[in-house]
């Protein structure tokens, strides 16, 4: 069974940081590109970074200063750092695998992406 399992959300004050992680199981990880997506209520899901199979990472304008990417195929997990964070980035964060997608459909967040974890919750208070 495929699982994307993400963990590390929480509530925070602005300023802060969290260290979000998606372990996987099921298919073979360092086969896979990975990626970090947010949604808040009433808003477009977004992507946050891309991460592909080699480790080379591609961050979101808007975050790009605050936030880094990494993953660990020993563990089968890949984290996202979020650094002092605002009430903005308020949102459930997912992380998502596949093996074929290209561009077009990673920057989206297209349901064409094989795999898609359950989120985690992260709220930034002011």
């Amino acid at each position: 069974e495929v699982q994307l399992v993400e963990s590390g959300g929480g509530s925070v004050q602005a300023g802060g940081s969290l260290r979000l992680s998606c372990t996987a199981s099921g298919f073979t990880f360092d086969e896979a590109d990975m990626g970090w997506y947010r949604q808040a209520p009433g808003m477009e899901r977004q992507r946050v970074v891309y991460i592909d199979r080699e480790g080379a990472a591609t961050i979101a304008e808007p975050v790009k200063e605050r936030v880094t990417t990494a993953r660990d195929n020993a563990k089968n997990t890949v984290y996202l750092q979020l650094n002092n964070l605002k009430p903005e980035d308020t949102a459930m964060y997912y992380c998502a695998a596949d093996f074929r997608c290209g561009e077009g459909d990673w920057l989206v967040g297209s349901s064409r992406l094989e795999y898609w974890g359950q989120g985690t919750q992260v709220t930034v208070s002011s």
